[in-house]
């Protein structure tokens, strides 16, 4: 974990964090994701003349990462239906660090030492706080945070399955390019059988925010797929979940929901896990 890599993904977290209150300020959830995934096939589409063609070898990672972000984008705008911003986006993104480090050890054989297996953990009990955070003082809803952990397990296999294939694609580029051209057709033709003759006039209203979100969305991935050809995948995971202080943030600033002092305890946790990480490099 050099300080460029740490660099990128953190600045991805902050995009990300980002397009995902762009997806939750749009009032009809299907209508925001249909305009952040249907924006990043543009933008994929766009760059596929530009960049290498990806390799053999990454072609089953990426079509089985195409259908598990389906899945994924399925429960974030559930998540988003039932809950708050500022709870289900602490859970959905808090759920993966830890089940990428156990993947990455049996799938690619990356076992952290002990400086980054602290600063792993040390982050996770950080980005847990911030969950636990949302929950309190409210009554849990089961069906909100069901959704937010399934959401969380398809985000720990999909970074699973890009890790590997955009290191055996030759082009971190051509690899973000047609993954975002491929896995983002589904819901903005879910969209169209669904609105029919509607779906220009739907849209239209909430086309500017969409296509900010698809950049944004489109630029926190491609520098977490170029950070997973540097470094390994437990600790960008982890980093990269630095978003959920972001998030927390914004559901502050922009939803009005409450910040509070634990997770600026929380946020202390991930500062001092990222630097035990940075040590491990």
């Amino acid at each position: 974990m050099t300080p460029l890599v740490t660099a990128a993904v953190l600045l991805a977290a902050v995009t990300h964090a980002s397009w995902n209150a762009v997806a939750h300020k749009i009032p009809d959830k299907l209508v925001g994701f249909t305009l952040i995934t249907g924006g990043g096939v543009l933008i994929g589409l766009a760059l596929i003349p530009f960049a290498a063609f990806p390799a053999a070898e990454a072609w089953p990672y990426l079509l089985a990462s195409a259908l598990v972000h389906i899945v994924y984008f399925a429960l974030l705008m559930k998540s988003f239906r039932l809950g708050d911003f500022g709870q289900a986006y602490p859970i959905a993104r808090g759920t993966a660090p830890l089940v990428v480090a156990v993947a990455a050890a049996f799938v690619a054989h990356e076992v952290p030492d002990g400086w980054a297996a602290a600063g792993i953990a040390v982050s996770c009990a950080g980005l847990t706080g911030v969950a636990l955070w949302g929950l309190r003082g409210n009554p849990p809803d089961w069906a909100a945070i069901g959704a937010a952990l399934a959401t969380g397990l398809s985000i720990a296999a999909y970074t699973v399955l890009d890790g590997l294939g955009v290191r055996a694609s030759g082009s971190s580029l051509g690899y973000i390019a047609w993954l975002m051209a491929v896995q983002g057709l589904a819901v903005p033709a879910y969209a169209g059988w669904r609105l029919r003759r509607e779906t220009v006039t739907v849209l239209r209203p909430f086309a500017g925010a969409g296509l900010l979100g698809a950049a944004l969305s489109f630029a926190a991935y491609a520098l977490v797929l170029w950070a997973q050809t540097k470094a390994e995948l437990a600790p960008i995971a982890a980093l990269r979940e630095s978003s959920i202080i972001v998030g927390a943030a914004i559901g502050a600033v922009f939803f009005k929901e409450r910040f509070g002092a634990p997770r600026i305890v929380a946020a202390g946790l991930l500062v001092i896990g990222i630097g035990l990480m940075l040590q491990a490099g």
